[in-house]
């Protein structure tokens, strides 16, 4: 029991549980974004995967850290746009259409990597962001290891959380997006565009998740090799119920299945010898289910999402 008390009171755990929550905080948010719109994005672990190859080439190609970062942006921006189109102005299936994107940009990533490098047995590896040295702030007790000295996408990740929290519920353009994933007729009564808000949200929604792929490629490891989001994405979509649709939520959300992650990994150096190690593996996702279960019971959902709106439709 001291053992377990040691971890949590370590700097270097919470330096670590930050760390792997940092590409889930991008996913959430971004889902976040797409879901208080009225659409789910299922393409996000697509859009991961996009993001981080498109980054991470950008990078080898010499575009520069902060280039990589933004050409993984547009990548995501791309393809929240093709969901956009199909699920907005077309109303087609919002669940068939994202997955439908998730295979396209996963399959289009695995095929520009094989094309671009076909004899490459190991990927290339880069110059990644490193850890942030912040003067006075990385010097403090305890906070100072576990939060002022990460890279600098965890920060960009936290700002986020921030910026998005201020626009929802402190800009007219977050109380519009905040309305048409309610009540899309209200929206379309007061003269702005439903289609507009709808896919606005998805494009910036979705080029927020790719930077959860960057990170990984560009921040957590140094190279792309294939299956790396290992299902991010859909643990996301997970979180954002978590959240119930709240910025702050899915910062904690994110923080807490990092939390979980990081404890099954120290945990098995402690009793690794006594339990099977894919028993460690699972505890993040079991933990991460239970705590789902307790919150969605009293999840106020946005009342129009999944439910596509023509033009004058009442």
């Amino acid at each position: 029991m001291s053992d377990i008390l040691e971890i949590f009171m370590s700097a270097s755990f919470w330096a670590a549980a930050i760390r792997i929550a940092t590409p889930l905080i991008f996913g959430v948010i971004g889902a976040l974004i797409c879901e208080r719109a009225g659409v789910l994005n299922l393409g996000i672990e697509g859009i991961f995967t996009a993001g981080a190859m498109a980054g991470w080439m950008a990078v080898w190609l010499g575009a520069g850290l902060w280039g990589g970062v933004l050409v993984a942006a547009l990548t995501g921006g791309f393809f929240g746009l093709i969901h956009a189109v199909l699920t907005v102005p077309l109303g087609l299936s919002q669940h068939v259409s994202g997955i439908g994107v998730t295979l396209f940009a996963t399959s289009l990533s695995y095929f520009i990597y094989r094309t671009a490098l076909p004899d490459v047995a190991s990927p290339p590896r880069i110059e990644a962001f490193q850890p942030l040295d912040i003067p006075v702030l990385s010097d403090l007790p305890f906070l100072g290891p576990a939060l002022f000295q990460q890279t600098p996408l965890t920060f960009l990740a936290l700002f986020l959380v921030a910026a998005t929290a201020y626009v929802l519920y402190r800009t007219p353009l977050g109380l519009a997006i905040q309305a048409v994933g309610d009540n899309p007729a209200a929206v379309e009564s007061q003269g702005l565009s439903v289609y507009g808000l709808r896919i606005g949200a998805i494009v910036a929604g979705s080029a927020i998740m790719a930077l959860g792929g960057a990170f990984l490629t560009m921040s957590a490891f140094d190279a792309f090799f294939f299956g790396m989001v290992n299902g991010r994405g859909w643990i996301c979509i997970a979180l954002t119920v978590f959240a119930s649709w709240r910025p702050g939520k899915a910062l904690l959300g994110a923080l807490l299945f990092g939390a979980f992650d990081a404890f099954q990994v120290r945990l098995q150096t402690e009793v690794g010898s006594f339990i099977p190690g894919q028993m460690f593996l699972m505890m993040p996702y079991i933990l991460s289910i239970a705590a789902l279960i307790v919150v969605a019971r009293r999840t106020d959902y946005p009342r129009a999402l999944l439910v596509p709106y023509f033009k004058g439709q009442r």
